[in-house]
Parts: C-alpha cells; sequence; structure tokens
C-alpha cells in the first residue's frame, strides 16, 4: 500500500461562526487553501455544518478536498473537531446535535458576536441563522466519539493548548478510554511548554490545526502533513484514525 503525503487545515470556521469574519465565505476558503498549498481543509463551525456543502463543491474547482464537519461545544463546554465522510454523516449528526439541547436555545447576539451567516456556491449570503451557536450542547465528549464513529466519522478534542474550551484545561486530562493517538493543538501552540504541563501527551501526535475565524489565519503548506492512501474526506479521516500524521 503505498500513501501520498497532504498538507491539511481541519479547523477553519466561515462567518457562520459568531465572531467569524464576514470573508470567509465558502469561496474565499477554499480560494485561500489553495493559494497557501493546501490539499484539504475542513470548515468546522460552531455547532453548525449549513456551509460546508457549498465549502465542499467550491472546493473541486480548486482541487480542495473539503472534508464535511463541524466543531461540537460539548455539555462540559469542551470543543471538540467532528468529522465526516460525507455530508450525510454530518446531516444526520447535525441532527443528533439539534435533538440534544435541553431547552429553548438563547438567540444570536448580533451587536456582540456579528451575524451568523449562510451562502450559497456563488458566495451570496442566502440566510442567517438565528440560534446562538456558541451554546453548549447536551452531548458529553465521552459520547461525541462514539455517536461521530457510528456514523463512519471522527471527533478528537480541539486546541488542547488553550485556557478555555479545551479539554485538558476543563477535565485536567483526556478521557478516559480516548479512542485516538492524536489530539488537535494550535498552529502557535508551544509544544515544549504543553509536554512539561501534560507529559502525558508525550504517547500522542499533535495535529496543529489554524481555527482559523479570519482569511488570513488559514494555515500554509507544511504545518499539517497527513500520509494518506487517497486525498478523499474518507481517506483522512482513515490517516487520523491510523495516527499518519506527520
Amino acid at each position: 500500500m503505498s500513501f501520498r503525503k497532504i498538507s491539511v487545515d481541519l479547523h477553519i470556521h466561515s462567518a457562520l461562526s459568531p465572531c467569524g469574519d464576514d470573508l470567509m465565505t465558502p469561496g474565499n476558503i477554499v480560494g485561500m487553501a489553495a493559494l497557501n498549498g493546501l490539499s484539504a481543509i475542513a470548515v468546522t463551525d460552531h455547532n453548525a455544518s449549513m456551509n460546508s456543502e457549498a465549502a465542499a463543491i467550491l472546493g473541486k474547482n480548486y482541487g480542495i478536498t473539503v472534508v464535511p464537519g463541524l466543531e461540537l461545544e460539548t455539555a462540559e463546554q469542551i470543543h471538540v473537531v467532528c468529522l465526516f465522510p460525507d455530508q450525510d454523516g454530518l446531516s444526520r449528526f447535525q441532527e443528533i446535535l439539534l435533538s440534544s439541547y435541553g431547552g429553548a436555545v438563547p438567540l444570536n447576539r448580533t451587536d456582540i458576536f456579528g451575524r451568523q451567516l449562510l451562502f450559497n456556491t456563488a458566495d451570496e449570503v442566502c440566510g442567517e441563522l438565528d440560534r446562538m451557536l456558541l451554546a453548549s450542547t447536551g452531548i458529553t465528549i465521552d459520547d461525541s466519539f462514539g455517536l461521530a464513529a457510528s456514523l463512519g466519522g471522527i471527533a478528537y478534542p480541539a486546541h488542547v493548548d488553550r485556557d478555555s474550551y479545551s479539554v485538558l484545561t476543563s477535565l485536567g486530562a483526556l478521557p478516559y478510554g480516548y479512542p485516538h493517538g492524536f489530539v488537535e493543538i494550535s498552529c502557535g501552540c508551544d509544544r515544549e511548554i504543553l509536554l512539561k504541563n501534560f507529559p502525558e501527551l508525550e504517547n500522542y501526535k499533535l495535529l496543529p490545526s489554524s481555527d482559523a475565524h479570519y482569511i488570513d489565519k488559514i494555515q500554509e503548506e507544511g504545518g499539517a502533513v497527513l500520509e494518506v492512501e487517497e486525498p478523499s474526506a474518507a481517506g483522512i479521516i482513515d490517516a487520523l484514525r491510523q495516527g499518519r500524521i506527520l
């Protein structure tokens, strides 16, 4: 079996996410990814997936694989990246996410967080989501891993090096029985300090991602590299499961 190396950024927000810049349209995101030499990205908005499909369609024009995904906020207020091999799996996960809210979800405060914009494949605004996306769901971090896997996807803790919305900050350690051999870190993470504070991470590979909310923050070629059998969404998820992170 032969593998090829590809540069990826698997944590990018569109203008659907609170605090996401209005220039973070699907077309701008995939265009910048191409300029930066990336082969694959994931548009992972907060608790929402409505701009993923437009990005995937536009990505084909640039030769960019767009992995269907979102960034889940768990019941413990921990951020988890959830990726799927197809839009159907992502849509089914989105339905589970929406049904998990225990009560009414507050409305977005556009004066504080900005508008939560939906786009079509022409990069035109075609709608706006009014529910606040920065709200905890009823899905626990333990349940997130199995739920994503049951739909053919993968879920893993986001930006574990940060002081907020991080599994290490919230729980002090990775959950017991965490099924993967890697975690996500921020692009600017000081790995030496992280490993000093959490020496158990010596046993895990570290996947840098941008968590970009602005177009100039999208990662460049070589920042995160995977060895994939094929550069499809399914091939990228398989590489993550197998720990083929360079």
